[in-house]
């Protein structure tokens, strides 16, 4: 039966997806929900959720986290959601439509926002048990658990989505493949040079990557479940479980079923309103809609733009008014991050252009590949960029338009020698920002200065800029900080919510104060409705490091674990080790300079051999040693204190290691004794507090052996002493140290150091690694130089006795608690039963070692303390 009244006009959507959430609102905006009754059919068992960020459910984000509907939402505009409840059928003629319950809803306008679905090639035994598609929150549920009794996964697709099921498939423990039918990964987004980029990238993660080949077969075993499959080139894979991800096709049997017009190669077909071309009752929008430009668009910006055409086109109809939006076409630009790689795209990234020319930067070593397509007037055309695409935002929004600097300047890595790259303030104000809700930097300025807006979530909610993908929020905060301040709106830069102060500012009030407790620093300096509180995860860690480096100074205690020290160091710091992905613990002895005697080498075999630990020589030069059970942890450290080890801090944000080569003691191109100077360097600076981990490398000769101009600090043997690199930074967004000083004795060298280390130290924002720093500071690596080599502020005989107060005052903290009981209390896994181990804490063999078995999901929820030995707490893990 039909329920709609007559007298209430209806609108039926058909699918609750991103763009059929994203349609609701478009019509809430609009006020089409107070004048329109409006009913949802919803085939999953759960109202819409970010698709694009499915994958972070392995690392531990909820299906609740993932939701992009507000309840209050939809109940507030009167929505009648049904979730579950798919349409079955459309009458066309009688303008209703039938649902999977029975039940019959009249329509005045019907939306089809039905999506795609995934392609299965097909091949034999593609039905099999062990066989998944990747595309729901159901579907990585079914995962999930297949997974649990499974060694070996394989994918079929190296696009997108296969790149996320290979990522989680790896993230559950599985030996993972990666099938994919053309020569490279990412085919649509990245050209060969990109695809080989990534692929390095992706093998060196672990995973095996097969391209240029196709599934022929999925090889089933005697019950049925998956074994293998069969490859078109005749080899073949071993494979508990195959997960396909070979692209999606749009969801469009029910307007086949009720005679709408259909693409040729799918697609409901509409016109430039998104109105069906066979029906103008009946609208399309999203994956399963074939656009008028030919195109079927599988990005959730087009699907937005979408959203906004079809609603404007309803409200124009309602009000007999001809102003309509249209949809001619939409920006395919696409910003990821796969398995931890950027990956971006934007405009004509292929060059499809006539005349144009390209501008390519690769770094194979790194993983770094990037390409700006310039046409012959010099404009901006679009580009490829993976490994680092921190430029993407401000890139994307220049499209189309002459960039003020050279295209090298845009691809060059920092302290490569290019000029100043553009920033988002020289964007002109048409420039689209946020393409997801198009929103232009004109309109995020009139946010500022119209609307008064004064942070980015109010401008957020004013624009909706940055609430779709989320890849142009660092453009859009530059953006608003800068608006702001050209208005002469002081800007809040303080800490986080419970201090007003920069970190820069608290340094110096815990310095001259000898404020020596978080507690005591909030309550005298902490906002006022803070006072009296706990802090936050943000100041916490931030004032425990700044309270431990300065701790011989202002007369704290120095050790991490010392009263209310312990209640404010992250997970890893709680238990002076790296917690791992299946709830273990690494080991890290230090190993100055990466020396060490045989004695030593033999007392760490047996200690690996003894508690069945995975052992690894790491590029900084020392052995890890993982898998110890957090209760093994002090008996470990007694046996590595006895013969000589102390903690190499890889779980703290301090000095890691000074990595060196042979220098002139064995090379025959050395000039200078590196590792005498690498071993002098980490021992003077071991367990040195700071705002985000350091690293360090001395080479013996301008060879460079020891990698140390991508360093924070590294030094380089000249035939006059010592070059001194300071800023350089080898990790997610490498950059070339800067020359700071050259031909330096042993004595200036350190000298040096002590002070870059510690105006660094004092003067650095939180988890801001030294190459970010030097980039931020005003006057960047000049000042640095005035303040550390000429002394321009009058604070380096400060300084230097800050380093001194270090060194004279180093404890190793293994060595303290292992000779403290009380101390020692905190290393179980469970407080009201210490002698017993972690049942979910499991290894398998692999590789004549073990590796992780039934790695936690959640790890990023873990308690850092103890947990109390119950059923249902061993559950909930």
């Amino acid at each position: 039966m039909t329920t709609a009244p007559e007298a209430t006009p209806t609108i039926v959507l058909v699918g609750h997806g991103m763009v059929g959430q994203r349609f609701l609102e478009a019509l809430a905006e609009r006020g089409l929900t107070a004048t329109h009754r409006v009913v949802v059919l919803c085939e999953e068992p759960r109202p819409a959720y970010d698709r694009v960020r499915l994958t972070s459910y392995f690392s531990g984000r909820t299906p609740e986290d993932l939701s992009m509907t507000d309840p209050r939402f939809i109940e507030e505009h009167g929505i009648e959601l049904r979730v579950g409840d798919p349409a079955e059928s459309v009458d066309r003629e009688a303008r209703e439509v039938t649902a999977r319950s029975g039940l019959v809803v009249g329509y005045d306008v019907l939306v089809l926002a039905t999506g795609s679905y995934p392609f299965v090639p097909p091949v034999p035994g593609k039905d099999a048990e062990g066989c998944f598609v990747y595309r729901t929150i159901e579907d990585l549920l079914a995962i999930e658990e297949y997974a649990k009794n499974a060694t070996t996964g394989a994918v079929v697709g190296g696009g997108l989505l296969g790149l996320e099921a290979a990522g989680a498939l790896n993230g559950l423990g599985l030996t993972s493949h990666i099938v994919e039918f053309a020569p490279r990964l990412m085919p649509v987004q990245v050209d060969e040079g990109g695809g080989a980029a990534l692929l390095r990238t992706v093998e060196g993660m672990g995973l095996s990557v097969h391209t240029g080949v196709g599934t022929q077969e999925i090889v089933t075993g005697a019950d049925g479940s998956v074994t293998g499959m069969k490859l078109s080139d005749g080899s073949e894979l071993t494979a508990d479980m195959v997960v396909f991800s070979a692209g999606v096709r749009p969801r469009d049997q029910l307007a086949r079923d009720c005679g709408l017009t259909v693409g040729e190669r799918g697609g409901i077909a509409v016109d430039e309103q998104c109105r069906t071309v066979a029906d103008p009752h009946v609208f399309a929008i999203g994956e399963c809609a074939l656009a008028a430009d030919g195109r079927v668009y599988g990005l959730v910006a087009p699907g937005y733009e979408q959203t906004r055409t079809a609603a404007s086109t309803i409200a124009a109809d309602e009000a007999d008014e001809a102003d309509r939006l249209t949809f001619t076409g939409a920006d395919l630009s696409t910003k990821l991050k796969l398995l931890g790689v950027d990956v971006a795209s934007f405009g004509d990234a292929h060059g499809t252009t006539a005349g144009c020319l390209d501008v390519v930067y690769s770094d194979s070593r790194a993983g770094l590949y990037k390409k700006l397509v310039i046409g012959g007037d010099g404009t901006l055309l679009g580009g490829i960029l993976v490994g680092d695409a921190e430029t993407y935002g401000t890139l994307r929004a220049f499209t189309g338009s002459v960039p003020p600097v050279p295209p090298e300047s845009l691809v060059l890595p920092a302290g490569a020698g290019a000029p100043t790259p553009l920033g988002p303030s020289t964007l002109p104000d048409e420039a689209v920002v946020c393409s997801c809700h198009n929103v232009t930097k004109g309109t995020l300025r009139g946010a500022v200065t119209e609307h008064r807006c004064t942070t980015v979530p109010e401008v957020k909610k004013c624009t909706k800029a940055g609430t779709g993908c989320g890849s142009c929020v660092k453009v859009l905060g530059q953006l608003v900080t800068a608006e702001l301040e050209a208005s002469g709106v002081e800007v809040d830069k303080g800490l986080c919510g419970c201090f007003a102060r920069t970190r820069e500012e608290l340094y110096e009030i815990v310095h001259a104060l000898r404020v020596t407790s978080h507690r005591d620093l909030l309550d005298r300096y902490g906002r006022e409705d803070a006072r009296g509180g706990d802090g936050c995860e943000v100041c916490k860690p931030t004032a425990g490091s700044i309270i431990a480096s300065l701790a011989p100074t202002i007369g704290a205690s120095g050790y991490v674990l010392d009263g209310e020290q312990a209640a404010l160091q992250d997970t890893n710091d709680h238990f002076l080790a790296n917690l791992q992905k299946n709830g273990s613990y690494s080991v890290v002895p230090r190993i100055p300079g990466g020396e060490i005697a045989p004695e030593k080498l033999i007392v760490i075999g047996e200690i690996a051999r003894d508690f069945g630990l995975y052992t690894k020589i790491t590029g900084g030069q020392r052995i890890d040693m993982f898998g110890a059970r957090v209760e093994q942890l002090p008996v470990i450290w007694a046996r590595l204190v006895d013969a000589g080890f102390e903690s190499g801090h890889a779980y703290g944000k301090s000095l890691r290691t000074v990595k060196s080569c042979v220098g002139q003691t064995w090379c025959r191109y050395g000039v200078q004794d590196s590792v005498r100077m690498a071993i002098d360097l980490e021992l003077r600076y071991r367990g040195l507090r700071s705002p985000h981990k350091l690293k360090s490398a001395v080479s013996g000769c301008a060879r460079e052996c020891a990698e140390a101009q991508s360093k924070d600090f590294g030094v380089i043997a000249t035939a006059g002493g010592w070059n001194l690199y300071v800023g350089g930074n080898g990790g997610a967004t490498p950059r070339h140290a800067d020359l700071l000083a050259q031909d330096l004795s042993n004595a200036e060298l350190v000298r040096l150091i002590d002070r870059f280390l510690m105006f660094y130290i004092r003067t650095a924002d939180r988890l801001e690694r030294t190459s970010t720093w030097l980039e931020r500071i005003p006057g960047g690596l000049d000042h640095v130089r005035d303040v550390v080599v000429h002394d321009a502020l009058g604070i380096c005989v400060e300084l230097e006795a800050q380093m001194r107060a270090h060194v004279s005052h180093y404890r190793d903290e293994w060595a303290e608690t292992i000779n403290d009981p009380e101390k020692l209390a905190r290393f179980v896994s469970f407080v009201n039963a210490p002698d017993t181990p972690d049942p979910v804490v499991g290894f398998v063999p692999e590789r004549d070692q073990m590796k992780p078995d039934l790695p936690l999901l959640n790890i990023g929820m873990r308690p850092a303390q103890p947990k109390e030995a119950t059923l249902e707490g061993s559950a909930q893990r």
